[in-house]
């Protein structure tokens, strides 16, 4: 099978995207809502204007033969339009120039093999660079807990994972520069240029909590030594006065 690419097909009428039905699961929201993948991914990547993170898009070409339209649990792209593409509800890869780049399937009790066998081969003929897949369930839905495929001769070859123990797995995407990690059956992205995780929300709360205990136990300690000085300057005023009366 050859996979098509982002050169446009033939054109015929001009399809709009459909609106989708509603979820019926949660997976979405569970692993990548919920934590605030999307919000760490955006504001990692920056260039909101031509930096596309979404999840739950369509994505297809608007003309000639198309796929059924798949959806991306996440979806990554550089160097479109993200607001017309967002205007849209839609990723036309024939408007936008180009596929998206990188995407993401989380593993639903109902569908799961749609992900690795239907998807990857969707995905591969839409010339998507990284295709990635996360099981919460550590294996039981899809084959792997982890596992990624990049676009290599017009065909997807497993990227290497690395299983650090049980409970812990990692793999590299070159796209976004991020090592995806599965651990104790959550999603993580970590920065080997910086040698930290992204934020998830609650990092970030967990954080700003500390920092406030650390701001409120600097106060203490500051409102406690003033006290200390005061009292000991009070002491000394005590002294001298009682030396006074007595040199009298």
């Amino acid at each position: 099978m050859t996979p098509r690419h982002a050169a446009t097909p033939p054109a015929d009428p001009v399809a709009r995207f459909a609106e989708r039905p509603p979820r019926k699961d949660m997976q979405n929201f569970l692993h990548l809502s919920l934590p605030g993948h999307p919000t760490a991914l955006i504001r990692h990547l920056g260039q909101p204007d031509t930096t596309l993170v979404i999840g739950d898009m369509p994505v297809d070409w608007r003309r000639g033969q198309r796929e059924g339209q798949l959806y991306p649990d996440l979806m990554i792209a550089f160097n479109i339009d993200a607001r017309a593409i967002t205007a849209e509800r839609g990723y036309a890869i024939d408007d936008a120039g180009k596929p998206p780049d990188f995407v993401l399937e989380v593993a639903s009790p109902r569908n799961a093999e749609n992900d690795y066998i239907h998807k990857r081969a969707g995905y591969a003929n839409y010339g998507i660079p990284e295709y990635w897949r996360f099981d919460p369930t550590h294996g039981d839905r899809y084959p792997q807990p982890l596992a990624g495929d990049r676009l290599t001769g017009g065909a997807y070859q497993p990227i290497t994972i690395t299983r650090t123990d049980n409970n812990r797995y990692w793999g590299h995407s070159e796209i976004l520069n991020l090592d995806l990690c599965w651990e104790y059956g959550q999603l993580r992205w970590y920065d080997p240029a910086t040698q930290r995780y992204l934020d998830t929300h609650d990092s970030e709360a967990n954080a700003r909590i500390a920092a406030e205990a650390q701001r409120d136990s600097e106060r203490n300690a500051r409102i406690t030594a003033e006290a200390q000085r005061d009292a000991a300057e009070e002491r000394i005023r005590q002294l001298e006065a009682e030396l006074r009366r007595r040199s009298q």
